[in-house]
């Protein structure tokens, strides 16, 4: 009695396994990378701050040129992203995607105040300026992905490409500046961006994360009226750098 139901026992076991890696090997959407075209939607997660260098010789800094890196600290936060796909099938292992969305961020800046020298008794190094920089950009990537031969319900890849930025929030046609506390960037801006992900296929669809970084390729800085002005003489260059994470449905 003992022996047959060890035998059942076993025999279940083996079954099972034999049944779960049968399951395994089975590949849901087959024909789904055939598609000269489809179409997705992607839902995510952004952190964007800036890369920011100085004009040489650093004639506006209160802070000992060693320190000059100091002048603006960016203090960054969470935003989303939003947006829906369009896939062009080039060869089996590359495709051309076009990817525009809504892309939300707050930054906060904080300007040392190069009004107030090492020269006045009155410094101590820890006058600033805040600004709040306030973003809604309209987001127009277009991606090459390329991908590996899929393996059973994964593949990974890698992606590359441009993008096109609008801001609605940039303030650029905005006569105030930072004498008025506003804080202005430029409208039009290009980026290029690197990442990889994996895709996965499930019955019904392809499920896609992905992390990628977003650099600026041009300087987003608007640059106030006064040309000596403390908050954007100093800086040479101002543009975004980003990490993004995009979850992709197919």
């Amino acid at each position: 009695m003992k022996r047959s139901i060890l035998f059942v026992i076993i025999l279940f076991i083996t079954g099972s396994t034999l049944l779960h890696a049968q399951k395994e090997r089975i590949e849901h959407l087959q024909n789904f990378d055939k598609r000269t075209i489809h179409f997705g939607y992607y839902l995510g997660m952004n952190l964007n701050s800036y890369k920011i260098s100085y004009n040489s010789p650093f004639d506006y800094s209160p802070i000992p040129p060693a320190d000059k890196e100091l002048y603006v600290k960016v203090d960054q936060s969470f935003g989303f992203n939003i947006g829906f796909v369009v896939d062009y099938r080039l060869h089996k292992n590359i495709n051309l995607r076009f990817e525009p969305g809504l892309m939300s961020n707050t930054k906060e800046l904080n300007f040392i105040d190069a009004n107030i020298g090492p020269e006045n008794p009155e410094y101590n190094g820890t006058q600033i300026t805040e600004r709040k920089v306030s973003g809604t950009y309209l987001h127009l990537p277009l991606i090459f992905k390329v991908s590996t031969n899929r393996l059973n319900n994964i593949r990974p890849y890698i992606l590359g490409g441009a993008s096109y930025d609008y801001n609605f929030s940039s303030n650029e046609g905005n006569s105030d500046d930072n004498y008025d506390a506003e804080f202005r960037t430029k409208t039009s801006n290009f980026m290029y961006e690197v990442g990889m992900g994996v895709d996965f296929y499930f019955y019904f669809f392809k499920f896609s994360p992905s992390i990628r970084g977003v650099f600026a390729i041009n300087d987003e800085l608007k640059r106030d009226n006064n040309p000596n002005s403390p908050w954007t003489a100093p800086i040479d260059y101002l543009g975004t750098r980003g990490i993004y994470l995009n979850l992709t449905f197919e």
